[in-house]
């Protein structure tokens, strides 16, 4: 099986928008045409929201999803009742925020279809948790 990158959704937006908060690695990964990503639905519900706040570069809602429906690397994945079993494990309970920890149980659930997952976070308390490798 290939291997998968999770976005969070901060790396999805600032890469998004072309912020230099980005890290070099992360913007490379997500810039490759050989990257497979997965976009958990949680993640891309709140990129919407921050949008609609006004708390990014990026000013249209419609285009920005328009942008990611398009690029075939990208799986937007749905929070299944599976992933969220998977949020109530002790794995899954290491991540204190409900948003982010259906972000990391998206991953722990492909980890246990058999996928190797990486997620692209800066999120200090996903890395803290320590239950799925992170890349910044």
């Amino acid at each position: 099986m290939a291997h998968k990158y999770i976005l969070d959704t901060h790396a999805l937006v600032w890469f998004a928008e072309g912020n230099k908060r980005l890290s070099e690695k992360a913007k490379a990964i997500i810039g490759s045409a050989d990257s497979q990503m997965v976009l958990p639905l949680i993640a891309l519900a709140e990129a919407a929201v921050i949008i609609e706040r006004g708390r990014t570069t990026i000013s249209d809602v419609s285009k920005f999803l328009a942008r990611v429906y398009a690029d075939t690397r990208i799986e937007i994945f749905p929070l299944t009742l599976d992933v969220f079993e998977r949020s109530l494990t002790p794995e899954g309970l290491r991540v204190p925020e409900l948003h982010d920890r259906f972000i990391v149980s998206t991953g722990l659930h492909l980890q246990d279809l058999g996928e190797t997952v990486e997620i692209i976070t800066k999120d200090q308390a996903i890395t803290d948790a320590g239950v799925l490798a992170a890349i910044w």
